[in-house]
């Protein structure tokens, strides 16, 4: 019998723990979540509405082995851990397992890993604690509030337009997106210009801001010229203002700013930056240990351990001096912070980029450079600079200049590469002084209309008007992207026809339940719910009794938008032919369904690639029923030959075998060789 039974969400993570337990313990993996709503029920909802919202779960599919393995290991151990993540969806999974394992409460414990080191591991295990069924009810009512929405809104949208889907925060994420796109369109550019006085002894220029004391805007060429006529080539020095200014470092990130920085800094998408996150997290092989590089990276807290902000300080003033030591510095305290974790932040000050970069992947690298130096910056003192603005007057007309020096470089020391500070360094002017002009310059411009979403911007919006949370904005994207109603375009979102269309549909019936205020009011509700101050299927109730009635409605009233006709007549009953969608994307059917259920098969263009390696057929480019590409041979199932990435007729150099392409590079298809 064993001992202790530790259960972890991850597999990956399941080996490193296990090793700094040691003997007594054995770590396992649930592999995320076991369980989910069934699809029974009212709208196969799997929610009992009329018993006061109860849950009806069952397995997730292809976890049954899995299961039965855990109870094995569960039966036969005399204390349990429950290890998953240390955030709401993790308490939700430590209660399923809990459950669905049949772990009576006394045989059990719940433990939290912020952090996969030796040290922080055996903490946590001297300090356990049990499920917070607060947590556990909040995540439990986010998740049958995006069952219902989910449910009943895309059956709605795909029987009268057509769309895919819907959900509470996503369809909130597609409007802004779709208001941003109105809001260009509607925008009417109007014409400015600029004067620019330049000189050449010494040299610098100065911009025309003001006339007197108003501010000066100049509309069109007409009113540029009145002015050149006014001005004469001689300025004089009205004032120069010399102070120096403060410039702070941020906060160590969080998981929005740190896929907002890494989308900026190092053009990674959000999921790709997860991704990697995660592996930093969960443990990397170094020389001697496999250890977390970094901390919990799913936190929206600023806040840093007292034992992380004294190792940092004495690095601080070991490596830059004893005047980069910074301060402590405080956020403004939102009510959307959980502030469950700390920031996210190196697991040891001692562990440098250099010294782990022969362990890290290039990616892996960068990512986890920006996060160290982030948090070491974010302690260290303030940047300090001399801003100098110069005002010169010629008949009346200001101009004005500005130049700053570094005198500190504070935490730009660590942090510079990712911010710019550039010196401009003015020429000592004499205040009362003439200064003659070489040339004064006009320049047409025209305003622009505002920026689309980038994958940062549109995280950092919702984040800041509180929709959605620091673990979802990812799946978001991923979701609005998947169902077609975004493009990328230059990497920025650009609305599709049926995004647009599915958000005026959802406005026309569901303004007062689709918009960002009332999602923002759902997610506080949520967290009350968490902190014990709500009763989660009072939230359910009062939602349900506003959106069902809406639901019904739309169902009737909603205008059914009639499928696109093709042109062509159908063979079989001489009515027109109409393009569907369905599962797998548009076919071209019969317009009299269901009494006629012909369906025009698609006639695919065979693309030869090569000369089949395993026998005399052809390599030829197939399609799943999904519409992803693969490469079998012509003679199937005679001959089984199959790959995801495209092959070549070209050969390995070490192993003779066929190289593939995949991401524009080629690599062996059996051994490691990777062609330069």
């Amino acid at each position: 019998m064993n001992k202790n039974l530790v259960i972890v969400e991850s597999p990956s993570k399941s080996k490193t723990i296990e090793k700094y337990l040691g003997n007594d313990y054995k770590v396992v993996s649930s592999q995320g979540h076991i369980r989910d709503l069934a699809t029974t029920g009212q709208y196969g909802l799997g929610v009992d509405i009329e018993n006061g919202f109860a849950p009806n779960y069952t397995n997730v599919k292809g976890k049954a082995k899995l299961i039965k393995e855990l109870q094995k290991e569960v039966k036969n151990s005399e204390k349990i851990y429950l290890a998953s993540d240390p955030d709401r969806e993790g308490e939700a999974i430590a209660w399923h397992l809990k459950d669905t394992l049949g772990i009576k409460d006394e045989n059990y414990s719940r433990i939290l890993f912020h952090e996969i080191t030796k040290d922080k591991i055996l903490e946590a295990i001297q300090k356990p604690t049990v499920i917070d069924d607060n947590l556990v009810k909040s995540q439990e009512t986010r998740r049958i509030l995006d069952r219902i929405i989910g449910f009943r809104l895309s059956k709605l949208l795909q029987s009268k337009i057509g769309a895919k889907s819907a959900g509470r925060v996503q369809s909130v994420a597609l409007k802004l997106i779709v208001d941003k796109e109105r809001e260009i369109n509607a925008f009417q550019k109007e014409e400015y210009w600029t004067i620019t006085a330049n000189f050449k002894e010494p040299i610098f220029e100065a911009d025309i801001f003001k006339f007197k004391t108003d501010d000066l805007k100049i509309e069109n060429e007409e009113q540029a010229n009145e002015i050149l006529n006014n001005l004469s080539e001689e300025f004089k020095v009205e004032s120069i203002l010399k102070k120096e200014q403060a410039k702070k470092s941020k906060f160590p990130f969080i998981t929005s700013t740190l896929q907002q920085e890494a989308s900026s800094k190092l053009g990674f998408p959000a999921k790709k930056t997860m991704s990697i996150a995660q592996k930093l997290y969960e443990g990397i092989d170094l020389k001697t240990e496999t250890v977390g590089l970094i901390t919990y990276m799913r936190t929206d807290s600023i806040r840093l351990s007292d034992e992380y902000i004294k190792s940092a300080y004495q690095y601080i003033e070991d490596n830059y001096g004893k005047e980069y030591k910074g301060y402590i510095k405080k956020g403004k305290k939102s009510e959307n912070i959980q502030d469950a974790h700390e920031a996210i932040r190196p697991t040891s000050i001692l562990r440098t980029p250099s010294n782990v970069k022969e362990y890290l992947t290039p990616d892996e690298y960068k990512l986890y450079s920006l996060i160290y130096l982030r948090t070491i910056a974010s302690l260290m003192a303030d940047a300090k600079v001399d801003k100098t603005t110069i005002i010169l007057d010629n008949h009346d007309y200001k101009f004005k200049t500005t130049g700053q020096i570094l005198k500190f470089s504070g935490y730009l020391k660590a942090y510079g590469e990712y911010e710019s500070s550039e010196d401009k360094i003015l020429p000592f002017l004499e205040e009362e002084a003439i200064y003659k002009t070489n040339d004064i310059v006009k320049e047409q411009h025209f305003t622009k209309p505002p920026a689309r979403y980038s994958e940062s911007k549109l995280i950092k919006e919702m984040e800041e008007l509180g929709i959605g949370r620091p673990s979802t904005y990812v799946k978001i994207i991923d979701t609005l992207k998947e169902r077609a109603y975004v493009e990328l375009v230059d990497k920025k979102f650009v609305p599709t026809e049926i995004g647009i269309e599915t958000t005026d549909k959802l406005q026309e019936f569901f303004s007062d339940l689709i918009n960002v205020k009332y999602t923002a009011t759902m997610e506080d509700d949520l967290d009350k719910v968490a902190d014990g101050n709500l009763v989660w299927n009072k939230i359910l109730q009062e939602f349900y009794d506003l959106f069902e009635p809406r639901v019904k409605n739309a169902f009737q009233d909603m205008e059914k938008k009639e499928p696109q006709e093709t042109g062509e007549l159908c063979p079989n009953c001489n009515n027109p032919l109409v393009i569907r969608k369905g599962r797998y994307g548009e076919f071209i059917a019969c317009s009299n369904y269901p009494e006629c259920k012909y369906i025009k098969k698609e006639e695919q263009k065979v693309i030869e690639v090569m000369d089949c390696p395993e026998c005399d057929g052809k390599i030829i480019e197939r399609k799943t029923k999904k519409g992803k590409v693969f490469y079998g041979c012509s003679n199937y199932p005679k001959c089984k030959f199959a790959s995801w990435d495209k092959p070549l007729e070209e050969k390995c150099p070490n192993c003779g075998k066929y190289l593939v392409e995949k991401n524009e590079k080629i690599k062996c298809s059996e051994c490691d060789y990777k062609k330069q």
